[in-house]
């Protein structure tokens, strides 16, 4: 398996930087699943400075960003003809302040990812969440330092999808309802609410109780009202199901939830593509297996 890596300056500036702490948290999963990090020019020097993945074939250098590096990673999402030269994903942490975190490559790499169904990882925490899930996938005994991505019953979920991905988000909630139902809360935006509400009615849930707290609609302001969730750290995950194809006229508070998000490097997970979405609850629900914990159930207020 085969990642583009990307970090804004901020990310790896300084010895305790997040791109660092990613890499003390993670460095032996990367080695355990012999990932393939194709990493951008500065970037990649940074990891050598600090003595990080020494000596690790897996750990390729391209060119730095200003002379084309990330553009070659978004083409090789895409796929290119020749051989080796195809990511399964990318992982940039992005600095929302750094102008370069809205070059037309750095928005490029996103949109391709999310219509080839691939990651897009743009915080510590997904990053973090992405290597425990590969982990567990390939049969690996869980990481106790993961634990709290997985401490479902104490967090908050959010779920969004524009118009034309409202029924992949049905058709995953339905398909996992019993994983997404372990979360303390769950919120969503407007339409998208009212279904998940109707479907966990259908379900069982008690008549007249949200399963999901609904706030308005994206271009209402909703995208905006759970930001305000996640900057005051009481949403953890966000499953946001984009449409890469339509233009927005609240394309502005999407992009405002997205700061948020890379805002929380640390503690925030996003997850955009219905394919990954899906192999992280089948992740999350093999490794409840493999480390049972105490299951809370949401409460009606």
């Amino acid at each position: 398996m085969r990642l583009g890596l990307a970090a804004n300056q901020l990310h790896h500036s300084h010895d305790a930087a997040a791109l660092f702490r990613w890499l003390q948290a993670c460095e032996h999963g990367i080695r355990e699943l012999q990932l393939g990090l194709h990493t951008v020019g500065r970037t990649h020097d940074a990891i050598g400075r600090v003595g990080r993945l020494a000596d690790y074939a897996g750990l390729v250098r391209y060119p730095n960003g200003r002379e084309g590096g990330l553009m070659k990673l978004v083409a090789e999402v895409v796929g290119m003809p020749e051989p080796g030269r195809v990511l399964d994903g990318a992982i940039y942490l992005i600095d929302p302040v750094d102008p370069s975190s809205v070059f037309p490559e750095a928005a490029a790499l996103k949109r391709q990812c999310v219509i080839h169904g691939k990651p897009f990882i743009s915080t510590v925490a997904s990053a973090r969440d992405w290597i425990e899930m590969e982990r567990i996938h390939a049969g690996l005994v869980p990481d106790p330092a993961a634990d709290v991505f997985h401490a479902l019953q104490s967090r908050t979920l959010a779920l969004i999808a524009h118009d034309a991905m409202k029924p992949q988000m049905l058709a995953f909630a339905a398909e996992h309802f019993d994983v997404l139902s372990r979360y303390a809360h769950r919120v969503a935006t407007g339409t998208t609410g009212q279904r998940l509400n109707e479907l966990a009615w259908s379900r069982g849930w008690p008549a007249g109780c949200a399963w999901a707290e609904r706030y308005q609609s994206g271009p209402m302001g909703g995208d905006a009202q759970i930001a305000d969730l996640v900057l005051a750290r009481r949403c953890q995950r966000v499953i946001f199901f984009e449409d890469p194809h339509v233009a927005r006229q609240h394309e502005a508070d999407i992009q405002l939830l997205e700061r948020a998000v890379t805002t929380r490097t640390d503690e925030a997970v996003c997850i955009t593509s219905p394919r990954v979405a899906a192999r992280w609850v089948d992740a999350a629900r093999r490794r409840a297996s493999l480390r049972p914990c105490p299951q809370g159930e949401s409460a009606c207020a």
